[in-house]
Parts: structure tokens; C-alpha cells; sequence
């Protein structure tokens, strides 16, 4: 390294970190505009080498430890700021919900979390760095639905063919059991004894350490500038926060967070999390032991079992991500891969899609008639999904393998009537529905085609509405995915055992990640957010986008329905997104469906979804990118380079970021 670069990493580690105001000190993008070419070149020129430019994208990252800025975006975009905030907010009608690229694409529901992402690739990163990255950010500005204090799954398919799936879902803690709540069922909701052991941190860096190519530091630093610098609250966020105001006035973490002075944080103002950034800048320098072990933990744990709950430092201690073959299946001309158990999201997309792929052409999928035909699949599925549960401790390869055959999907296809709906006994339903709650999901795809969908969630609007005060982390209510023994009403189903509580057992869950090929070579990523909600979105986005051919604006943006069995209603949309833009089924379809004996309820949510498609008719144009990149991007030989189209739906906050 020349001395001149040495000096760069100094002066960025100095900026990092100095007692000045950012807007007094130089960003780092203006200290490389500084430099004299040949050390320009050294950063930028595609002829040296990517070692070079990282050791010096290190040291301006640990010369001290990250606080007040984001390192990977300084080093490649700079953005206005306002009021302490790195990332910018635009108005939600001006925001950009569809973007084209041609090396990388990231589609989070937050737009801030998406720039992040695409700044990792553009640092020289690959999707699992921007997976990395966003996750992280989505932690700190999403907290109804996201953070290290809940758990997640991360589908990937890197650009050889080989596809992994990262369960980081949350565990039952040792102590627990299955009539822990016999006395108290709301303890299971609410509350630190609604508590399931964190596993996001400890998937990331684990997925990281297999995949990464970017400093840990560096991933962790722009969510650290956020906490620390404070971020515009977005409208997502200020409605739950004004929404569940006495909930969060309840607890010390959430009041002293979101409701500084008494009164709740509405859109527009800045929040700061300054206790979470604290916890994150050591979660940069130690990696997940810093929470996991150590003094963060004791005081986590302190926090967890003053609010009731019985999480233990041995359970952090215990904590183990497990690493699953994906559901892989074939069907309508498509490979869809997907998360297995304990997500029964991948079998139950399988089987919806293979139940309408006996039909034989797309025209069925169509109109009223196909429409019907959708709600009968779902309905067929979401009978057979409970029967699956944590493959540790279930054995469910039957059901699975049931799921993913398509003469098992052609019985249930057979017992479809165009004309008719039926109750719930008709379906085989056995036992009682899991209704999951909440979740954020961002899809990437990298320049060299390796892509990734997560999902990732606390469960209910800010999970167990307990914010550990020392530590900033926010935790989840993931017990509540758990089934408990109780007596049912008349009418009511029973509560299925196979996903009954055991000490380190994983709920259920309907997060479905997925990403899909035609003829081997990747055509979207794709996952929702929204709970129970999640495999009907996911499903109807699929169909839209792949099999309908629409545009993937409108294969995200279109009216859906739901239908999860029991009730026996089919919900849909009527509500007026903070867009402005109204989304209702048509009163013609609303009447043709109940000539058909459905009985219909119109909701004001839906689920969300995040799609990145690869556009397999239309080349990449790839050349114009390579004379500035940190590294040489080469072709790898079978991979189809295609337009990239990111789409974030925009019933929330989010838009895609891609270059």
C-alpha cells in the first residue's frame, strides 16, 4: 500500500470517529476525490487488486471502533443529510417502487435498507454482504418487525447451482414446556415469558463466514450510523408506534425509545437508538459472541427476566443455526426452491402451485373461475400444512414428501368442483390453524448472479413489547408460534401437537422464501411479509409474474385474496394504501364468488412482498460498469446475465436500490 492510501485510511478511520460534526470533517468520498490519480487508481481502477482496496476499506473501518457513519456508504455514495439522519426519506408517493439494473438489485421494504444492500455490492460485496448489511438495517429502522432479538430464515442460491437454506428461527428456551401458559394463555403473546432464544445474529455470521467477501465491520457499520445518528420515521413505523402507544408507554425500553418526552414519535421525526447502536458497535468488533456471551448478554438476560421472562445465558450460550437442504420442485415449467421445515411456506407454495398446474394452461389461472380455483388450492394446503413442525423433533419427511408430489397434488385437484366451495370438514383439516404474525423480507441478486431471499421477524408489531433497556435489542414473541394444549370451542379444531412446546424446539412458521429457475437459470427472488398471509401473497406473485406474464409492478401492486381454511372466509383487500393508491376486489368478482357459496370479508392489510427478476430475453449490458468497480467482475461460464427488476410493494415503506 503506498502511503498516500495509508494516509486515506487514517483520515476515513479519523472521520469515523473524530469529536466534529460530519459536515465539518471531510466524508471519505471526498477525501478519495482529494488524492492525487495514481492513488484514485488504487481504489478504483479494475486493474488492482481487490485485497488492496479492502485492506484499505479495513482500516478506515477498525482504525476505531464504527460509530457515527456508515462506512460502505461513504466510501461509494454519498447522500444528503437531515436532522442527524444518513439516509434520506422521500415521500412515499414520490418513491420509485420499480427499478431496473444491470449488475446488482436489492428490494427491501424499507428504501433506506435497500441502498444500504446495493452499497455493499457496490464495495465489492456479493448477496450475502448485502444480505448481511440490510438485515442489519432493517433491525434498526423496522423494529415492528425485525432485529438481532428475533430470528429469520435466508434461502441461497449462489450462481453454481448449489442452494442452501440458514434456519436462524428462534428456540424454545430450556426451561420452557408445553403448559407453561395453562394458567396465563396472554403470557404466550406478551411479555418476556413470550420470549424465544435469538437466532438472527448468529445466522448472519454464520451465512457470512461461509459466503462473505466484506469485513464484518463493514456490514455492521451502517446500521450503527443509524441507531447512533438517528433515522426519519417512516409511516410504517409511526403507525404502530401510535397504534400500540399505551403498550409501548408500558415498558422502560419502547418509552424511552419511541415516545421521548411522553409523547410517540410520528412520521417525519427522527428516531435514535442510541443503547442498540452501543450493543451493535460491539457486535462489529467481536462478532455475535458479543451478544451471545459476555457482558451484553448479562444484561439482556437481566432485562429479559425482570419483564417475566425465563430466557437463561446458557440458553444464548446454547443457540444453534441450522443449516437445511432448501424444498426444491419442479412445477408449471419452473424450479422453485424454498424454505423447508420448520417453514411449511416452500411445501405449501409446492403444492398450491402444483394443484393448479393439473389444470394444464395458464387461461385456467384466469378471471373468476381461476380465482376460485386459487382459493379451493389454498384451502386444500392450508389443511395439510399443519401437519409439518421442527424436523428435529418431528418427524414430518411424509407430509414433505406428500407436499412436493404431484400425484398427491392431482387428488386434491380432483376434488375441486368449479361451481362449489365447501366447509373446512370437507378439506381434511385436523387441526388448528398457526396464525403468525408480522415479518420483513428482502430479496437480492449480486452481479455474479448468486441470489438471496430473507425473511426475517419478531412476530407480533414489535414483537413481546419488551425493549431490553441496556442493550437497545427488541424481543420477540415467537412462542406464540407455538401450539399449546387447551380445550377448544365447540366448532373449533384442535390445537396440533406436533407443533406443541419442547425445550430447544422451533415453531412453525410461514415465512417462504423463494427463489425460482427456468431452465437452470435464475428468473426471480421473491418472499413476503405479513404472517399467515405470507404463502397466499407469495403464491398469487408467482402466478402473476411467471405464469401470467404480467409486468412485476403489477404482479406485486395487483388485489389479492386469502384463505386460510378456518375461518371458511376468503378476505379481501379494500383498504387505501398510505400512498393514496385504493386497493378493492371488484364488486363483479365479489358477487361471482359468492354465487359459488364463498362467504367474503374485506381487510385494510395485506401482506407485502419484495421481488428481483431476471429478465432471461434481455442481456445485461455489463461493459460500461467495469472501469470503475473495486475488482474485475468475469463473466463465469453458464451463467445468463440478465436485466435485473427490482419491485418493492408499495403497501409499505420500501423501494428497490440496484446499479
Amino acid at each position: 500500500m503506498c502511503v498516500c492510501c495509508l494516509g486515506l485510511s487514517r483520515r476515513i478511520g479519523r472521520n469515523l470517529t473524530g469529536g466534529t460534526s460530519a459536515m465539518e470533517n471531510p466524508s471519505a468520498g471526498d477525501i478519495i476525490k482529494g488524492m492525487p490519480s495514481r492513488c484514485r487508481r488504487h481504489m478504483l481502477l479494475p486493474d488492482c487488486s481487490r485485497l488492496h482496496f479492502m485492506l484499505v476499506f479495513t482500516i478506515a473501518l477498525l482504525a476505531l471502533p464504527p460509530t457515527c457513519s456508515g462506512a460502505i456508504s461513504t466510501l461509494t455514495r454519498h447522500y444528503p443529510r437531515r436532522a442527524g439522519s444518513f439516509y434520506p426519506t422521500n415521500p412515499l408517493s414520490n418513491r420509485k417502487r420499480i427499478t431496473e439494473a444491470d449488475e446488482g438489485m436489492v428490494a427491501a421494504d424499507d428504501e433506506r435498507c435497500s441502498q444500504i444492500g446495493r452499497d455493499a455490492l457496490l464495495a465489492g460485496g456479493n448477496a450475502v454482504d448485502a444480505a448481511v448489511a440490510t438485515a442489519f438495517c432493517l433491525g434498526v429502522v423496522n423494529p415492528v418487525a425485525s432485529g438481532i432479538g428475533g430470528g429469520s430464515f435466508l434461502l441461497l442460491r449462489l450462481s453454481n447451482g448449489t442452494a442452501v437454506a440458514y434456519d436462524m428461527r428462534e428456540t424454545a428456551p430450556a426451561a420452557a414446556h408445553q403448559d407453561m401458559y395453562a394458567e396465563d394463555p396472554q403470557l404466550k403473546v406478551k411479555g418476556g415469558l413470550s420470549a424465544g432464544v435469538p437466532g438472527e445474529l448468529a445466522g448472519l455470521h454464520l451465512v457470512w463466514s461461509h459466503h462473505g467477501r466484506l469485513p464484518w465491520p463493514a456490514l455492521v457499520a451502517p446500521a450503527i450510523a443509524l441507531a447512533d445518528g438517528g433515522f426519519v420515521v417512516q409511516p410504517y413505523l409511526a403507525y404502530y408506534i401510535n397504534h400500540l402507544a399505551d403498550d409501548i408507554l408500558a415498558d422502560q425500553g419502547l418509552r424511552e425509545t419511541f415516545t421521548p418526552g411522553g409523547k410517540p414519535l410520528v412520521a417525519g421525526d427522527i428516531c435514535y437508538r442510541k443503547n442498540l447502536a452501543n450493543t451493535l458497535k460491539e457486535v462489529a468488533k467481536q462478532g455475535p459472541k458479543a451478544f451471545y456471551s459476555g457482558p451484553i448478554a448479562e444484561n439482556f438476560i437481566r432485562d429479559v427476566q425482570a419483564a417475566g421472562g425465563i430466557l437463561t445465558l446458557e440458553d444464548l450460550r446454547d443457540y444453534k443455526v441450522a443449516v437445511r437442504e432448501p424444498v426444491v420442485a419442479d412445477t408449471m415449467g419452473f424450479t422453485v426452491i424454498s424454505m423447508p421445515p420448520p417453514s411449511s411456506g416452500g411445501p405449501s407454495l409446492v403444492l398450491i402451485l402444483n394443484i393448479l398446474a393439473k389444470y394444464g394452461y395458464a387461461a385456467a389461472y384466469n378471471g373468476l373461475q381461476g380465482l376460485h380455483r386459487l382459493i379451493e388450492a389454498f384451502k386444500h394446503t392450508y389443511a395439510v400444512r399443519m401437519n409439518l413442525a421442527d424436523p428435529d423433533f418431528v418427524d414430518v419427511k411424509a407430509v414433505v414428501a406428500d407436499m412436493l408430489d404431484p400425484d398427491f397434488a392431482a387428488s386434491l385437484h380432483k376434488q375441486i368442483v368449479d361451481n362449489s366451495t365447501f366447509p373446512p370438514e370437507y378439506y381434511g383439516g385436523r387441526w388448528r390453524q398457526l396464525d403468525d404474525h408480522g415479518t420483513s423480507h428482502f430479496s437480492i441478486v449480486d452481479a455474479h448472479r448468486n441470489a438471496v431471499a430473507m425473511t426475517t421477524t419478531v412476530n407480533y408489531p414489535f414483537g413481546a413489547l419488551v425493549l431490553s433497556p441496556s442493550t437497545g435489542v427488541l424481543l420477540n414473541n415467537e412462542m406464540d408460534d407455538f401450539a399449546i394444549p387447551t380445550s377448544q370451542p365447540p366448532g373449533y379444531l384442535p390445537p396440533p401437537p406436533q407443533n406443541f412446546i419442547r425445550p430447544g424446539k422451533r415453531p412453525l412458521s410461514s415465512m417462504t422464501p423463494t427463489i425460482v429457475l427456468q431452465g437452470g437459470r435464475l428468473y426471480g427472488v421473491l418472499g413476503g411479509s405479513g404472517g399467515i398471509r405470507i404463502i397466499t401473497t407469495v403464491a398469487q406473485v408467482f402466478l402473476n409474474q411467471f405464469v401470467k406474464k404480467l409486468d412485476a409492478l403489477t404482479s406485486v401492486a395487483s388485489t389479492r385474496v386469502h384463505h386460510q381454511l378456518a375461518p371458511n372466509i376468503v378476505h379481501y383487500e379494500n383498504w387505501t394504501l398510505v400512498t393514496g393508491k385504493h386497493l378493492e376486489l371488484d364488486e363483479e368478482t365479489r358477487k361471482g364468488l359468492e354465487s359459488k357459496g364463498h362467504v367474503l370479508e374485506a381487510d385494510q392489510t395485506g401482506a407485502v412482498c419484495q421481488l428481483v427478476v431476471q429478465d432471461l430475453d434481455n442481456p445485461a449490458v455489463r461493459s460500461s460498469f467495469q472501469s470503475w468497480l473495486p475488482y474485475k467482475r468475469l463473466p463465469r461460464p453458464g451463467v445468463f446475465y440478465g436485466k435485473l427488476i427490482g419491485v418493492s410493494d408499495e403497501r409499505k415503506d420500501g423501494a428497490p436500490a440496484g446499479f
